[in-house]
């Protein structure tokens, strides 16, 4: 299996299952992970999100390049900018998803990275965008999201370069969260998710679209949206189960409704 999806209680996992290709992707695999995302993202019981790369040896190396700058797709497929909904172009997924780094994250595995909230890498991580070394630029997001995660000078060294960055220097720069032994990674990033998924599901899901948002809204704008989001959730169970939980000094239960 190309992509392998497993759910437990409320965490989904996304595993890349290419490790003789460095969990490359080529059409076959992307149009697997797509289905992986559709999947995760309709099903209310998944709250948050784990992806990884199957080995030791890389998160994801990006596209398999062979089938991708030989054969491209129909012109006409420009216009149809829906078709195969990936995390880091078109779907619109609000469930926290973290990403587990678990070697090399390269060109499409650095824009499915910068589409996640949270990261976690091992000490062998290296990431890099790399797709002007290839004759092509970083779709997908890459372009897109660099600048809002990273310092321009060195957002921009990255896109314009190539060249890698290990997984100290992507700490240092804000990109992961934090780094772990890679025996101790996936567990980490699974401890990460339970977390969140812990959380009232309505409110985990409202909080990262309106940050989201806040990119293409002014601050009156977005601050308007955060008060009618706010009212609306106050409608929900969730929110007099939290109030339950806090007066009877106990977790509380969230269902998301």
């Amino acid at each position: 299996m190309s992509v392998k999806l497993v759910k437990s209680g409320h965490v989904a996992r996304i595993t890349l299952n290419r490790p003789e290709k460095m969990n490359a992707l080529d059409r076959a695999h992307y149009s697997a992970l797509t289905e992986a995302w559709v999947a995760v993202r309709d099903d209310d019981a998944v709250r948050s999100v784990v992806v990884t790369g199957s080995g030791d040896k890389a998160f994801c190396a990006g596209a398999d390049l062979k089938g991708f700058t030989t054969n491209g797709p129909p012109l006409s497929e420009l216009w149809n900018p829906q078709i195969g909904m990936l995390l880091n172009r078109g779907i619109e997924l609000y469930k926290p998803v973290v990403a587990a780094v678990n070697g090399y994250c390269l060109g499409g595995g650095m824009t499915l990275l910068m589409a996640t909230d949270m990261r976690i890498a091992c000490p062998e991580a290296t990431f890099a965008v790399t797709e002007v070394q290839r004759g092509v630029v970083a779709a997908n997001g890459g372009t897109q999201r660099i600048l809002k995660q990273l310092p321009h000078a060195i957002g921009m060294e990255l896109l314009l370069t190539g060249r890698r960055m290990d997984a100290e220097e992507a700490l240092h720069w804000g990109l992961i969260n934090r780094i772990v032994p890679q025996e101790e990674l996936l567990g980490a990033a699974m401890e990460q998710a339970e977390t969140l998924a812990a959380n009232a599901p309505l409110a985990v899901r409202a909080s990262k679209e309106l940050a989201l948002r806040s990119y293409d809204m002014d601050l009156q704008a977005g601050l308007r949206a955060e008060q009618v989001t706010n009212r609306l959730i106050q409608t929900s169970g969730d929110v007099l189960e939290g109030a339950r939980a806090f007066a009877e000094n106990r977790p509380p239960v969230f269902k998301g409704e």
